[in-house]
């Protein structure tokens, strides 16, 4: 396969995080999008524009930065520890990268990806949930509630404040942690740093390899879980590994370096291909010169089911939380019923 040209959004990306030089003259427009974006909010909090109030639970699971943080894996988490306190969960989600023929959208997990978007459709798959695709979040909760779910969980939508919320989860990567710092388009904040300072709980993906303006953080963890081969859906361990090496690794998520990490820390070697978040796969995008298995992630396989050739794997991963958040939303949770 012949690898795409980095596009200019990549390059920008790469440099948001690394602190290019040259992005420095965008700094002006950076502070004007920072100042845009505290009236916005200030708008709301003075009701100036008003936020719909479920009568519900709503929490939101989002983030400041581009580039993909964990925030659907941890939604997973969520949704799996609320159904186990008693709760009936459902998820709604924009819908990035999907056109339905309507909304609010039902997502299952036999929707066609083109319409619900990748992750989406990952989170049907992985929760067995209702969950609803809608670019406007107030109508996509109230079908929520009329299926039944006594509480929301909105992955993304920290920005999308005509939705009231109960409780605010920001993920931080922690490797990128918010880059060079500026807001768009001068760096890859899509508000000011000090939002961490107004939200709930700052969740850390990772190690933190720099310190964030906010104290104390939660760490979450992405663990590997199992292989599962693409075909049939067929489950196997970590180790052996069931597949033979050299692998052609594939990611089309917002930060591909991590899943590659993660290979290597399992023994996978191969060639990794990096593609764009929300990557359209192709059945020629996924044929290689060499012919060796295939390993991708979870939100890529949803994509792939009728692309990718018979030797494809996908690593399954689970977030992890510390128990003494659990007790912290546990009681947070109490205290609002």
């Amino acid at each position: 396969m012949k690898l795409p040209a980095k596009t200019l959004a990549e390059r920008w990306l790469k440099g948001a995080y690394q602190g290019s030089r040259w992005l420095a003259v965008l700094k002006p427009l950076g502070a004007l999008y920072q100042r845009g974006m505290a009236r916005r909010e200030q708008a709301y909090r003075r009701g100036r524009k008003t936020s719909w109030k479920a009568p519900v639970p709503v929490i939101v699971v989002g983030n400041i930065t581009l580039g993909g943080t964990g925030k659907s894996p941890l939604v997973a988490w969520l949704a799996s520890w609320l159904v186990g306190q008693g709760f009936t969960p459902g998820i709604v989600t924009r819908g990035y990268g999907g056109k339905a023929p309507y909304y609010p959208l039902r997502v299952t997990a036999t929707t066609k990806v083109v319409e619900s978007g990748d992750e989406p459709l990952m989170l049907a798959q992985q929760t067995g949930l209702p969950v609803v695709a809608d670019p406007n979040r107030v109508r996509g909760v109230q079908a929520l509630i009329a299926a039944g779910c006594d509480i929301v969980l909105s992955d993304d939508g920290l920005q999308h404040l005509a939705l009231a919320r109960d409780i605010e989860l920001l993920v931080v990567d922690g490797a990128r942690g918010l880059g060079n710092g500026y807001c768009l388009p001068a760096g890859p904040l899509r508000e000011s740093s000090s939002r961490l300072q107004r939200v709930d709980a700052v969740i850390v993906n990772g190690d933190l390899k720099q310190p964030l303006p906010v104290a104390p953080v939660t760490h979450m963890q992405l663990a590997p879980v199992c292989w599962r081969r693409l075909a049939d859906g067929t489950r196997f361990p970590l180790t052996p590994l069931p597949f033979a090496l050299p692998v052609h690794g594939v990611a089309g998520i917002g930060h591909p370096e991590r899943f590659f990490r993660t290979l290597s820390t399992l023994g996978v070697e191969g060639d990794w291909h990096p593609l764009a978040d929300h990557q359209r796969f192709s059945a020629e995008a996924l044929s290689f010169a060499e012919s060796r298995p295939v390993v991708m992630t979870a939100k890529d396989a949803v994509k792939c089911y009728d692309l990718a050739p018979p030797n494809s794997w996908i690593l399954d991963v689970e977030a992890t939380l510390p128990s003494e958040f659990e007790h912290w939303l546990a009681a947070r949770l109490s205290a609002l019923s």
